[in-house]
Parts: structure tokens; C-alpha cells; sequence
């Protein structure tokens, strides 16, 4: 699974030795540096258990290890509504 910005991920050792303690992180930005077969760099912010971020971070993960608890929102497609046409009418001068 490659996280999108704004995805919430759970990043534990199955993504990384280095993650003894489990953490949870919004994702920023997924770097498209040059990596190992299945590893990728992240940018975001670790979170509290409430949610908060606490401290921004940069982090080098497998993809496959990474558990996603909530998606990032689907971007909404832009409308374009239709200006309605200017109605001029005469004024009395004087």
C-alpha cells in the first residue's frame, strides 16, 4: 500500500526495525527519491493518541509494512457555474 498525502497510517516494526514503539503519522508528502524495491520515503507529522500532531518528521518505511487507519478525502471534482448576463438598463440623468 503507498500512502497518498493525508492518509493516517499505523507505523509499526513491520514497516521498520527502527519502530519498536508503534506511532501513528499523517502523511505529507511521498518522496519519489530512488529507494530499495518496496521502501519509500515520508514526510508528515506523528500523532498523539488524540490525534494531534506532536512533531514533524521524515521517515524511510516498506510500503508493505504500513497499515492505513483512515484515507485521505477524495478531492472534489471543481463546478463551474454559469454567470448569469448583466441586465443594463437606462438612467435618468438630471
Amino acid at each position: 500500500m503507498l500512502p497518498r498525502s493525508g492518509d493516517v497510517v499505523h507505523v509499526t516494526r513491520a514497516a521498520s526495525v527502527q519502530f519498536l514503539r508503534p506511532i501513528m503519522f499523517r502523511v505529507i508528502r511521498v518522496h519519489d527519491w530512488p529507494t530499495y524495491e518496496g521502501w519509500v520515503w515520508l514526510n508528515g507529522y506523528e500523532l498523539n493518541a488524540a490525534g494531534d500532531a506532536v512533531s514533524q518528521r521524515s521517515i524511510f518505511v516498506q510500503a508493505a509494512g504500513l497499515r492505513q487507519l483512515r484515507a485521505a478525502p477524495q478531492p472534489q471534482q471543481h463546478t463551474v457555474r454559469q454567470r448569469r448576463p448583466v441586465v443594463r438598463t437606462a438612467v435618468r440623468v438630471g
